[in-house]
């Protein structure tokens, strides 16, 4: 069971999807013979563009991240990549959780450690102990200076690598969409200042 918001959609962006985002069958198809083909995939490698600075205790990250003021210290070999993220008022920042123990990794979790809260698939939730330690975020751009952005919103720990930077735009927003009800119970009524408008459907 889960909870819905009612808003606009960009039709384009659901082209290929069912109401409940399930692949359609012209989806399918394109898929189809790929999911029939193996790969043998080498080693991953992946290096820093950049690093996080801000001098937050660790402690505090959760609690500040809806207004907390950092830096990306971008590496001297892509201070010219970033040209031109001025334009745009969001970013997205992909970054290595370093600071994770993969030995802490299961596939099955209580959200937000909550046992109050159903056991649910790792992938279904935010949390650190993944498979992979990657961190998503959604920052304000607020200014650069020289090879430096400054960001607001971007809960992750001081000396965090940074792996890739996006820009976020119109195309990225969805106000038609589901979260369980377990999502809802730990954003709704703690008034974390951030969140789905709209109303929640029965």
């Amino acid at each position: 069971m889960g909870r819905r918001w009612k808003g606009s959609t960009s039709s384009s962006k659901n082209a290929g999807r069912s109401s409940t985002g399930a692949t359609t069958p012209a989806t399918a198809r394109r898929l189809d013979p790929i999911a029939r083909k193996p790969i043998a995939l080498n080693p991953i490698a992946l290096k820093p563009i950049g690093w996080v600075r801000h001098g937050v205790p660790e402690a505090g990250v959760p609690r500040l991240r809806s207004e907390m003021v950092s830096e990306i210290v971008m590496e001297d070999a892509y201070a010219e990549a970033i040209a031109g993220l001025e334009g745009y008022s969001h970013l997205f920042v992909l970054f290595w959780m370093h600071r994770c123990d993969p030995a802490r990794y299961r596939p099955m979790v209580h959200p937000r450690g909550r046992e109050d809260l159903p056991l649910t698939g790792v992938l279904s939730t935010r949390g650190r102990n993944r498979p992979n330690p990657l961190g998503l975020a959604v920052v304000e751009w607020l200014g650069r200076a020289g090879h430096c952005l400054q960001v607001r919103r971007l809960d992750a720990y001081d000396g965090t690598p940074v792996i890739d930077i996006k820009p976020y735009d119109p195309y990225d927003v969805f106000t038609d969409l589901r979260v369980p009800d377990w999502w809802y119970r730990i954003t709704h009524p703690a008034g974390y200042g951030f969140g789905i408008g709209g109303t929640p459907a029965p």
